[in-house]
């Protein structure tokens, strides 16, 4: 099975279709994210590192989802409003997705078949770390803060291939 994420169309939340390969030669982190979720404050963090690392080549892509909880029941206007209201997010936002189960979306199929441990998300705000060939080379589970050392050490690795 392929761990490349470069052939998946995603939307952006403002409705348009995107390759992820357009992302090539970028170093990814992909989060799955939720405004009613007590690690919605991580939000935060997630735009600290965009930009602290965005000139080096990190992009945090955020696809809000409404799996665990629904703690994501807003329309893509109230999700982008309160994202920038409240966290002022400037990294890439998709369109919502789902993660797991029944009608997942490609790019958590093979998100969650790339790298151990294998197997769905387990709540909002996973994180999955893409080289800048597309590969999927790290798992991070929603405990783990977005300026935790095993995380900035992940990135900042995949930022000096």
């Amino acid at each position: 099975m392929s761990t490349t994420v470069a052939d998946i169309a995603v939307k952006t939340i403002n409705g348009e279709e995107k390759q992820l390969g357009e992302y090539a030669g970028n170093v990814l982190l992909i989060v799955n994210v939720a405004s009613q979720c007590g690690y919605t404050p991580q939000y935060t963090g997630l735009e600290k590192l965009n930009e602290k690392y965005g000139s080096q080549g990190l992009r945090v892509l955020g696809f809000p989802c409404n799996d665990f909880g629904a703690q994501e029941p807003g329309s893509p206007e109230e999700i982008m409003n309160f994202c920038t209201t409240n966290f002022g997010v400037k990294f890439d936002m998709f369109d919502k997705v789902k993660a797991k189960g029944s009608g997942q979306h490609p790019l958590y199929n093979r998100l969650t078949n790339a790298v151990d441990p294998k197997g769905d998300v387990g709540w909002n705000f996973e994180k999955f770390l893409v080289n800048k060939q597309g590969e999927v080379v790290a798992r991070f589970k929603s405990g783990v803060k977005p300026d935790s050392p095993e995380l900035i050490a992940a990135i900042e690795k995949e930022l000096a291939k």
